[in-house]
């Protein structure tokens, strides 16, 4: 595991990713919020983000498509419940644009950047719908995979 990243399973539809980053609130709530930036380290190398477009707001959808090695395509749908700008992000994929509900709701993601001495202490709290979801999240390799994202997130924000 990558160090100074704490992941996490609380209750038992829970996962939670959390690292304190040398970086302020406002450059990682871009990084998550700027299609320009979410592209550079949304997907877990060697994976790439060939689509991103948000539309941050309550009630606004987005679209983050995600590209394996082999050249397959992954969309990722979602809405956005809550926005407040530089301290809390929350998004669910039970529904897409409109409000229109999805075909299988899988998780909610709710996002928080906390000023810490002069950086941010980040945290991932993924909410599933079932225990059979947050277990199928953490085979997908939620773990290793949301560190790695973490990881090219910190490069990204603290250049």
């Amino acid at each position: 595991m990558t160090a100074g990243i704490e992941t996490s399973t609380i209750a038992d539809r829970e996962l939670v990713l959390t690292r304190l980053i040398d970086a302020p609130r406002a450059k990682l709530f871009q990084a998550w919020t700027r299609p320009e930036l979410l592209k550079q380290w949304f997907a877990p190398l060697p994976w790439t983000t060939s689509t991103a477009e948000t539309d941050v707001r309550p009630g606004g959808s987005s679209l983050i498509v995600m590209r394996s090695p082999d050249g397959q395509e992954y969309p990722n749908r979602g809405v956005y419940l809550e926005v407040v700008e530089n301290q809390r992000l929350v998004f669910t994929d039970a529904y897409t644009a409109a409000w229109e509900p999805s075909q299988k709701p899988f998780m909610t993601v709710i996002l928080t950047f906390q000023e810490d001495a002069g950086k941010t202490r980040y945290s991932a709290r993924v909410r599933h719908w079932t225990v059979t979801d947050r277990e199928a999240h953490e085979k997908m390799g939620f773990h290793g995979g949301w560190a790695l994202c973490t990881d090219q997130l910190t490069a990204l924000v603290t250049k």
